[in-house]
């Protein structure tokens, strides 16, 4: 077993060098990512195949249908205390992420693509963001002159917001 952990780490890390997200638009103002490790999927819904839901926060559109599994769609920018996305849409923007056995849809303004940098190139978010993001956050990164917001999904499935128990 040792020299299989030993035969894979060397590819691990060459690998690594640079990790995978995919970034987003939350709002007009504010781009972010979220890592590959966590996204499984990106796609558009049609408003229509959303259930709300009574008594949920507001930021709980409602439960989907992905895969013939039932999962909780969240407006993600309103969860974050940002401004929240327009209602008149005909279908919404989600990704659909996985922590650990828990799969959520976060509904954001637009999907750009993906990206990739180095671990080192995420900065504190202190004092570049509201303190209000930071627990969100693993940092920021600075690319093309663009600050993206490098989203912590597994700190947004822990909030208190999203939590019933």
């Amino acid at each position: 077993m040792t020299t299989t952990n030993i035969t894979l780490s060397p590819k691990l890390t060459s690998n690594n060098l640079a990790d995978g997200y995919l970034k987003f638009q939350l709002n007009q103002q504010t781009t972010a990512v979220l890592s590959m490790r966590h996204t499984q999927e990106a796609i558009i819904v049609p408003i229509e195949s959303v259930t709300s839901m009574p008594n949920m926060p507001p930021c709980i559109l409602g439960l989907m249908n992905w895969r013939s599994r039932i999962i909780w769609v969240v407006d993600l920018p309103r969860m974050l205390n940002l401004e929240s996305l327009d209602y008149r849409l005909r279908q919404y923007n989600a990704i659909i992420i996985r922590v650990e056995s828990l799969l959520l849809a976060f509904v954001v303004q637009e999907i750009k693509g993906t990206t990739k940098f180095v671990p080192d190139a995420i900065h504190s978010p202190i004092g570049q963001v509201a303190s209000s993001l930071v627990p969100y956050l693993c940092g920021c990164v600075v690319q093309q002159e663009e600050i993206l917001l490098v989203l912590d999904a597994e700190a947004i499935v822990q909030s208190s917001i999203l939590r019933s128990d």
